[in-house]
């Protein structure tokens, strides 16, 4: 009991699943972005101090924003709305619970080399069914990443992550590292408010996409 109260904002998914699951009458799509670390668990630390938790929490939250402002908006949660340490494993039950069709969890990357830079874009290196699928998803967001803010791509990767793993199974899956904290150019450019809405755009406008994909495709 003490573990749920502590993890305010898991209930709060909860108890708005069960509301959904009682009352939903469309097949929007679901999205659940996994927005990394939280609480005690800083993650990377980066120039200035700048923290993981945070970057990605004004990501995900200007995501929110974004998709607000849309006259369609998607059917986005977020496994953290503020500052708490919610378990890999709940996280990856969010989504098997609220049976979302793309998982994404957002993240940055940190080095001993200062010169280090770029995106890398992470799935699962087991074989599923969604497998092709996440792998092209990775690619596309690299891509738009890429061409869209002139992030340098490091490549799509292939690992044992545990919110892969668990997730790779029932729906895509993608893990993002945007950018290198230690890096003076790229943890200067995630400080700024109108950095993080313009990444922010992008890795919308690139769910929006794949969504859209999914439609044509009936999926």
């Amino acid at each position: 009991m003490k573990k749920v109260l502590k993890n305010v904002s898991f209930v709060f998914l909860l108890l708005k699943m069960c509301v959904i699951f009682g009352q939903e009458t469309s097949a929007q799509k679901r999205i659940i972005i996994d927005v990394g670390h939280g609480g005690k668990d800083s993650g990377a630390i980066g120039i200035n101090g700048i923290q993981e938790k945070d970057v990605v929490m004004h990501i995900a939250n200007a995501i929110l924003t974004l998709n607000d402002e849309l006259d369609t908006p998607l059917d986005i949660y977020l496994t953290r709305y503020n500052d708490t340490l919610i378990s890999l494993s709940d996280r990856t039950k969010l989504a098997k619970a609220l049976n979302a069709n793309l998982f994404v969890s957002l993240h940055c990357n940190h080095s001993d080399n200062p010169d280090a830079r770029g995106v890398e874009v992470y799935v699962a290196n087991a074989t599923s069914k969604y497998s092709d699928e996440s792998t092209w998803s990775a690619f596309q967001v690299q891509d738009a990443l890429n061409k869209g803010l002139g992030f340098e791509s490091r490549g799509v990767k292939f690992a044992n992550f545990q919110v892969l793993r668990e997730t790779s199974d029932y729906c895509t899956a993608v893990l993002l590292e945007l950018g290198f904290l230690s890096n003076g150019d790229e943890g200067g450019y995630l400080l700024k408010s109108k950095s993080i809405e313009a990444l922010s755009l992008v890795i919308l406008e690139s769910l929006i996409k794949k969504l859209d994909s999914y439609e044509r495709v009936g999926y």
